[in-house]
């Protein structure tokens, strides 16, 4: 009976050990910033946060599928201005956006339910691009990633009586705390996690590897990557309503190219086929960001001054992928996980 009990605990342990890796560092850091870290480090740490769930959406489609998707900023951008409308101070909207419906324009809304249905927008509009996507694959269906976002961001930046066009909607409550850029991340990471181990996440993978033999076994390539599609789309939305909340404004142009590749920037660098390595990559990518614009900014070393030119965050960064592109293409954690240690599996493997 003992040994029946050590069994099924081993097997627990092993199947939630690649999250729990995630996540104790994860809690260790954001506990360690908001007892001793300056402002400073504590706002890295919730953008931070804030990138995992945007990255880890990210990942749900494109580490499962292998499809590079250029788009899926849209859904942020789409969750971002809905949650907008609905928490953005009552007595401005009537003037600056004129043109939205009389629900929305003559009155605000809780934030949760506001954030709950910006979410479940962008997973809507998700899935009505998807419909259309996904009849395409490689890169026919990247580029028609790529015209969604620019079709997203030349409709907002000109819709002036809904959107404000390229001007900030500003007065969004800043509710977004440190904790609470953990829980989403956690969340997105238990979502992608569960995906991914599911069937269905087995399926898409399948097609990722090989999609002629994936068909021939009977996996619809169409409708597994529909799924993907969508449930990235609703990971998305939340980093967009987190992005919304805590910067409390929100522009188009904040959704745009600048997003969209330093999200990939930081999928490819931890490795794109596994969520250990989307989490990784932010960490790494975020690290090195805020160091340079820190050396950037200058620092004193004794009594000289030293400082970088503006820009050179963006060179090491590009430098920092083409090195990963060249000597190891899977990225940091290489297409892996983490997983138990062999030393402790063997240990609970005999306990009597």
């Amino acid at each position: 009976m003992k040994k029946t009990l050590s069994s099924s605990s081993l097997f627990t342990l092993r199947f939630w050990f690649p999250v729990l890796a995630l996540l104790v560092p994860l809690v260790l850091v954001v506990l360690a910033s908001e007892q001793f870290g300056p402002l400073t480090l504590r706002r890295t740490v919730v953008e931070a946060l804030i990138r995992i769930v945007v990255v880890v959406g990210l990942y749900i489609f494109i580490g499962n599928s292998g499809i590079i998707s250029f788009g899926h900023t849209t859904f942020m951008a789409i969750a971002a201005y809905a949650t907008a409308w609905q928490t953005c101070c009552e007595m401005l909207k009537p003037i600056t956006m004129s043109g939205l419906p009389p629900f929305l324009r003559d009155q605000t809304f809780p934030a949760l339910p506001a954030a709950v249905s910006s979410i479940a927008l962008a997973g809507a509009a998700a899935f009505l691009c998807g419909l259309v996507l996904m009849r395409l694959s490689g890169l026919a269906a990247s580029i028609s990633t790529l015209a969604v976002l620019f079709i997203l961001n030349v409709t907002y930046s000109n819709w002036d009586s809904v959107t404000m066009g390229t001007a900030s909607i500003v007065g969004l409550p800043n509710y977004v705390t440190a904790w609470l850029a953990f829980g989403c991340a956690a969340f997105a990471i238990l979502v992608a996690y569960l995906y991914q181990t599911s069937s269905k996440g087995l399926a898409i993978r399948a097609t990722r590897e090989d999609e002629v033999a994936a068909a021939a076994s009977g996996i619809s390539l169409y409708w597994s990557r529909l799924f993907a599609f969508t449930l990235s789309g609703f990971v998305m939305g939340l980093g967009g309503v987190l992005q919304a909340h805590y910067l409390g404004t929100v522009s188009i142009n904040t959704f745009f190219l600048n997003l969209t590749f330093i999200g990939l920037a930081m999928l490819v660098v931890g490795g794109m086929r596994s969520l250990a390595g989307a989490v990784v990559g932010v960490v790494v990518v975020t690290a090195i960001v805020d160091i340079f614009r820190r050396i950037e900014a200058g620092v004193s070393i004794g009594s000289y001054e030293w400082s970088l030119p503006a820009g050179a965050q963006e060179l090491v960064l590009a430098a920092i992928m083409l090195l990963i592109l060249i000597f190891r293409k899977d990225g940091i954690m290489g297409g892996r996980e983490f997983d138990l240690p062999m030393q402790v599996s063997r240990e609970k493997g005999n306990a009597p």
